[in-house]
């Protein structure tokens, strides 16, 4: 690193600017405050951050989404109200996407398009938390999203969670059972792959989730936004196998949040999609008819939940996303290869925080290594996430601690790839460099 590098940044320096921010623990911070105080100390340093805090896409959306969606506005879409339902071309690609890329038979009727898979999870919280009144809360198997909990918590709702790190395998059937014999959870949540840990399920825990889903009559909310991006398997292939794993396999009590935002880089445009079973949006809850229009569960997401909230979601981006699952579906594009990039740099990522002293938190998917990906997690020998963070942004690496997430493990840090090109990888491996030799000195 040059001689006239400002880095490490003085203590004080963060401290006081942490002060001044209103931040007072860095481990509970949101990621938007560590993004205005990492932004306020590029300023001040005059050098730009390894940005790895958001989780956002890295990558131009492709052509065929922006282009349809433009041809969309000059027919005049954005002057009628979509079907509250969708547009039946995004419902049918939809479908053909549950089948060729997941092999699941859900019907067109069932595929529901959202503002983005957020409004996905909150609407279904609110129908399927109220379907019966002894059950009332959601179990989170965490690490996690936070702002899934923050949902519950705006909508009066209950909810329980434990870290999987200790649970994989058959482990994991025990500790859900503790939960599931008091009768009271209604919904689990988790991501696969996982943020942040970048953790994958495997079949055998699939199978213990669905099937526990069966006795305790639970519906599971699998959150699909990272698709296909275990990079150790093919998932890519319009139908054929390998299939991209799923609790679809092992029970009917599924709904599926999918996302456009990182399969398509189209997180701008808000839209994403419930893929519910035809058994589960069929079925009929008479404890719904008193909160809502329908006790039938699909009904009462649809025609009430989302039009109460939203009214359907935009006209152009649903055809946007239609025209880029059609090329999918169609074996015309191969969204597996134009995400890939995001597997390759955490690669080189991780090798340079083990070559400098750093540990990977979540490692393993029962016997198998983690796969590269959007995410991984990370921990220096001595300190706390907090610490780790607070010493990190001084040599201009900004990441989040694994507490804001419903993790135990609170030495841990979560990175995310996505703003880190591999032409900025040696910058990143001097900083790492530095802080070890700094850390190592104190």
């Amino acid at each position: 690193m040059s001689n006239n590098s400002p880095f490490p940044i003085g203590k004080e320096v963060v401290q006081n600017l942490k002060e001044e921010l209103g931040i007072r623990n860095l481990a509970f911070c949101t990621i938007r405050q560590i993004v205005q105080l990492a932004n306020r100390l590029e300023e001040m340093c005059g050098k730009p951050f390894i940005r790895t805090e958001m989780g956002v896409p890295g990558l131009n959306t492709p052509d065929t989404g922006v282009k349809a969606e433009i041809e969309a506005l000059t027919r005049g879409v954005s002057s009628v109200y979509p079907p509250i339902e969708g547009v039946k071309v995004l419902k049918d690609e939809l479908s053909r996407f549950a089948k060729l890329f997941l092999d699941l038979e859900i019907n067109p009727g069932c595929c529901i398009p959202t503002v983005g898979s957020m409004q996905a999870s909150f609407v279904t919280f609110m129908v399927a938390n109220k379907r019966e009144k002894e059950k009332d809360t959601t179990l989170f198997i965490d690490p996690g999203f936070p702002v899934h909990k923050r949902q519950i918590l705006i909508q009066g709702m209950k909810y329980e969670s434990f870290d999987i790190y200790n649970y994989r395998g058959e482990k994991l059937r025990e500790k859900l059972e503790s939960y599931l014999k008091k009768r009271n959870i209604s919904t689990f949540l988790y991501s696969n792959p996982n943020n942040p840990a970048w953790i994958c399920f495997t079949d055998t825990e699939l199978k213990i989730i669905g099937d526990l889903a069966n006795k305790y009559d639970v519906i599971v909310m699998e959150d699909l936004a990272y698709f296909g991006m275990d990079f150790r398997e093919d998932y890519g292939i319009s139908g054929k196998p390998p299939y991209q794993p799923t609790v679809g396999k092992y029970t009917d009590n599924y709904v599926l949040l999918f996302s456009s935002s990182k399969i398509f880089s189209y997180a701008g445009q808000r839209i994403g999609s419930l893929l519910i079973s035809n058994a589960l949006f069929e079925k009929r809850f008479p404890h719904l008819g008193d909160t809502f229009n329908c006790d039938k569960f699909g009904s009462a997401i649809l025609q009430d939940a989302i039009y109460a909230s939203t009214a359907g979601t935009a006209h152009s981006p649903q055809t946007g996303f239609a025209a880029l699952l059609k090329e999918v579906n169609d074996g015309s594009f191969d969204f597996r290869s134009y995400v890939k990039e995001y597997g390759e740099r955490a690669g080189v990522m991780k090798s340079l925080f083990l070559k400098n002293g750093f540990k990977i938190v979540y490692d393993k998917d029962e016997e198998k290594d983690l796969a590269d990906g959007f995410y991984f997690t990370i921990s220096y020998p001595g300190l706390s996430g907090e610490q780790l963070l607070g010493e990190l942004l001084r040599f201009g690496i900004s990441a989040i601690t694994l507490d804001t997430t419903g993790s135990s493990r609170n030495e841990g840090l979560r990175i995310c790839v996505s703003h880190t090109s591999m032409d900025q990888m040696e910058e990143f491996g001097q900083r790492l460099a530095l802080f070890q030799s700094e850390v190592y000195n104190e």
